[in-house]
């Protein structure tokens, strides 16, 4: 059963099982599908700040509220009229909102219904991984607005799906089913309409089972590791393993294994 955070005006949170290791984030405007409007970006980034220091977390799961879409991007009508410096401001706070997703410690999934388009599809990109309903669409259209994509969604498009698939789908703004996405690479599944959640909190409970501190780890390596040189990447992760030898879980799961029984994992 879940346990409800304070109430947010634009997202929805809560904690899932027993320990409440794993947080359910949605974004709560379905009837704008979920586009983000100042208010829904300032409570985003609140919450995952103020969840970074939560040492009981294990995993957060991203989605939308209803079955229309993910999140639509960036709310036009509200953007409609803005000055430049107000746009200015406003991005500004979503540069940091999308860092402290990307950045999270511990394993971000977006669970992807409908439409994730623009700022939306940013916003999955920066998740550690997608999970995909069948019918999930995703697309930055940005470049045909005059625009282009300011969330990171250049640089993770590129390196989810390739450089010249990337500049494909960037120069013409198109817009791309989950089939697609899979086969390219972007989405790790693609699961039937309706099931994007459910699936995506499967896979956070299967990493609760995994040690926590490892996990945080693995997660700084690869993700730190793919924006360098091998021999670089190999140090950091030599540099992390040597962290968990130490550590009573490390003790602990060698021990699990030969009384062939479930680790009980101390975060410690």
């Amino acid at each position: 059963m879940g346990v409800e955070l304070k109430n947010l005006e634009m997202i929805k949170s809560e904690f899932i099982g027993e320990n409440e290791e794993i947080l359910v984030v949605t974004f709560n405007r379905p009837q704008a599908m979920n586009a983000m409007n100042t208010q829904l970006i300032k409570e985003t980034l609140e919450l995952f700040r103020e969840q970074a220091y939560n040492t009981n977390l294990r995993c957060v799961v991203l989605t939308g509220a209803g079955e229309k879409a993910f999140s639509a991007g960036g709310d036009l009508k509200e953007r409609n009229g803005m000055s430049d410096e107000d746009w200015k401001k406003q991005h500004h706070l979503i540069e940091d909102k999308a860092l402290a997703i990307k950045d999270f410690p511990v394993p971000v999934i977006a669970a992807v219904e409908g439409f994730a388009i623009g700022g939306g599809c940013e916003v999955a990109l920066m998740a550690d991984f997608i999970i995909a309903s069948e019918t999930a669409k995703f697309g930055l259209a940005e470049i045909t607005r005059g625009i282009l994509p300011g969330a990171g969604g250049l640089q993770n498009l590129s390196r989810a799906v390739g450089v010249r698939k990337a500049k494909e789908l960037i120069y013409t703004g198109r817009l791309f089913d989950a089939n697609l996405a899979f086969e390219w690479g972007m989405v790790n599944e693609v699961v039937p309409k309706g099931e994007a959640l459910q699936r995506a909190i499967e896979i956070a409970k299967e990493i609760t089972n995994s040690a926590p501190i490892p996990v945080r780890l693995a997660k700084t390596c690869v993700s730190r590791g793919a924006e360098v040189d091998f021999h670089t990447a190999y140090t950091l992760d030599l540099a992390a393993y040597n962290v968990t030898v130490p550590t009573e879980d490390r003790l602990e799961g060698v021990a699990a294994f030969n009384e062939k029984r479930k680790p009980q994992w101390k975060n410690r």
